[in-house]
């Protein structure tokens, strides 16, 4: 069982993680950002702009934010097609999960979501834990991606290793 404190732990490294990311990212330009490089989303952008609807999708779900705009997981790469666009969403909803965060309970974490399940095509229902931990796993999996395409595009990322998020990262 996963406890409040790990959700504020993965919410901040969330957030250094994207920061370190969309930073890495902007100094790029807007072609290199859009080129398709192969990855499953395509591009280093349209894999950004699938992580926040993801992102938007689970906390629709788990707090009762609005739902991404992108009604689907296709048009997830398409949902905010302009950089800065998307990089001022990216901040602004880590903070929603950031703040999210703070608010976690036990007893949240040993409840059950159901939903419909676009990916699946039919009704779930699954320990809110294990779904939370999903979201996260989710976010370190498509920024890994993106980290590859960064890399090889020539830009250099902060570290990612969870174990230095005290000394790395202080919320701004």
């Amino acid at each position: 069982m996963i406890t409040p404190e790990f959700v504020k732990t993965m919410a901040r490294y969330n957030a250094w993680q994207n920061e370190s990311v969309y930073s890495a990212a902007s100094k790029l330009d807007d072609a290199e950002r859009k080129l398709d490089r192969g990855a499953f989303f395509g591009s280093i952008q349209e894999t950004l702009s699938h992580l926040l609807w993801g992102d938007q999708i689970w906390m629709s779900r788990f707090a009762g934010t609005s739902k991404p705009v992108a009604g689907s997981i296709q048009d997830s790469r398409h949902m905010v097609p302009d950089w800065l666009g998307l990089c001022a969403e990216r901040k602004a909803f880590d903070q929603v999960i950031l703040d999210w965060s703070a608010e976690v309970s036990d007893d949240f974490l040993k409840g059950e979501l159901s939903w419909f399940s676009g990916a699946l095509n039919q009704d779930v229902s699954r320990r809110t834990a294990a779904l939370v931990v999903h979201m996260f796993n989710h976010q370190t999996h498509h920024r890994g991606q993106v980290n590859t395409m960064i890399t090889q595009a020539g830009q250099m990322l902060d570290d990612t290793d969870l174990f230095v998020l005290e000394e790395r990262y202080k919320p701004s």
